[in-house]
């Protein structure tokens, strides 16, 4: 069987569907192929993973649907963020916000983003979601791309069936880990950190007030990023611990009170009594960039172009810019009477994601560097770093900038790119 459509989205995670999405709105068909079953991806589980959102992602997401879906116990807010380096309450913290009542940005859980952006894109007219498909080969002709998959048996059956699906364009969006990106015959850079992360939601005794810390000690990495408050009333937060691999490990496998007290006692009490809730999950610490975001009628969105350290939460903001940019790109080249996948546009897109993408990575794995680096002479040039910022407001503007993204963006900013006959 053969079937066609104007995009193929091999990864129905929240970029893949949220490209799907945007693409419906433009007018185009979209295919997504994932290898989760359907009931996991209408209803995923929780992974730990929260994800820090800029104003304009907030923007990309309310005019793509999927924003109206989040539950408002769902939705967090971050008024403010310190950075801490070494021991607390030796230096003081780096603090970080807009300097006015807006917040710098908001703190949704992965899991939400990923159930609200397939319900959305489940019910858009334009977009095909094959769920449990196995994808077995990608390749790229002139004229078009096209995939091989395997279905599980349907309900009833017991054969499998085999499906070749050919589009203009195909997407790869399947982690930074991506098979697909393997197959389009395009490299990576992958730099392994060493360390693995731990992810846990935590609640605790005294209020957060809407204030992420980033604590660089000099053998494990805390971040606590405010959540909404538990249903029982008592606040709530995400943890995020890093720490070498042997050090993971003896975290992973404490009591949930030991380890809460190993937070606990790392924040010195800031929060209270701290107590663990749900599961903690691990990750190894790896950043990916794509050594090119496109080729013959092809293209790389979300972590499988760029795969970001955590430190400064950019990674799914990054992947909504890139649906933006690549939708933009292909709305441009219909105007011009190209088909959907010209090279001409996905060179505009490729190059547009990199300009944007290629400092921010280098950058976000320069301050890993710098700030997990205990020698003695790292240490004083990270305080210096710090103490600049402090000293230098149009400094700490800039970072504060790259935080939020613009402020103020309006939801409908891009409108004109993504839906033309508005």
């Amino acid at each position: 069987m053969t079937s066609r459509s104007d995009v193929l989205i091999v990864g129905a995670g929240p970029a893949g569907l949220s490209l799907a999405i945007a693409l419906a709105q433009a007018g185009f068909s979209a295919t997504v192929v994932e290898q989760q079953p359907g009931a996991a991806l209408a209803d995923p589980a929780p992974d730990g993973r929260e994800i820090a959102l800029t104003h304009p992602s907030v923007a990309t997401l309310q005019r793509l649907g999927t924003w109206a879906g989040l539950q408002a116990h769902e939705r967090g807010t971050i008024r403010e963020a310190q950075v801490h380096d070494g021991p607390l309450g030796r230096h003081g913290p780096l603090r970080l916000h807009t300097g006015g009542a807006q917040a710098l940005g908001a703190i949704v859980s992965n899991h939400a983003l990923r159930r609200t952006a397939h319900a959305v894109a489940a019910r858009t007219a334009g977009v095909h979601i094959l769920a449990g498909a196995q994808v077995n080969r990608v390749a790229t002709t002139a004229d078009h791309a096209e995939l091989d998959c395997t279905l599980g048996p349907a309900e009833g059956t017991t054969a499998s069936q085999t499906l070749r699906l050919q589009a203009p364009l195909l997407v790869a969006a399947d982690s930074r880990f991506s098979a697909t990106r393997r197959q389009l015959g395009i490299g990576a850079d992958i730099t392994d950190f060493g360390r693995t992360v731990i992810v846990c939601r935590m609640r605790h005794a005294q209020p957060h007030g809407g204030t992420a810390h980033e604590c660089f000690g000099y053998a494990r990495t805390l971040a606590i990023l405010p959540l909404p408050d538990a249903a029982d009333g008592r606040a709530a937060c995400s943890v995020v611990v890093t720490a070498g691999a042997a050090d993971a490990a003896a975290l992973m496998a404490l009591p949930p009170g030991a380890f809460a007290g190993e937070v606990q006692a790392q924040f010195q009490q800031r929060l209270g009594a701290m107590e663990l809730e749900g599961e903690r999950h691990a990750y190894p610490l790896v950043g990916v960039y794509a050594r090119r975001f496109a080729g013959p009628r092809c293209a790389l969105l979300g972590d499988a172009a760029v795969g970001m350290h955590p430190v400064t939460a950019h990674g799914f903001n990054l992947g909504l810019a890139g649906v933006e940019r690549l939708v933009a790109a292909l709305v441009a080249g219909r105007h011009q009477g190209h088909d959907t996948g010209h090279t001409a546009a996905l060179a505009r897109y490729a190059s547009e994601h990199h300009r944007h993408a290629w400092p921010m990575y280098q950058g976000t794995n320069a301050i890993v560097r710098l700030y997990t680096d205990a020698r003695p002479v790292p240490r004083l040039l990270r305080q210096g770093v710090l103490q600049l910022a402090r000293r230098l407001p149009p400094l700490r503007a800039a970072i504060v900038g790259q935080l939020t993204g613009p402020l103020g963006a309006s939801p409908h900013a891009h409108r004109s790119a993504l839906r033309p006959w508005d």
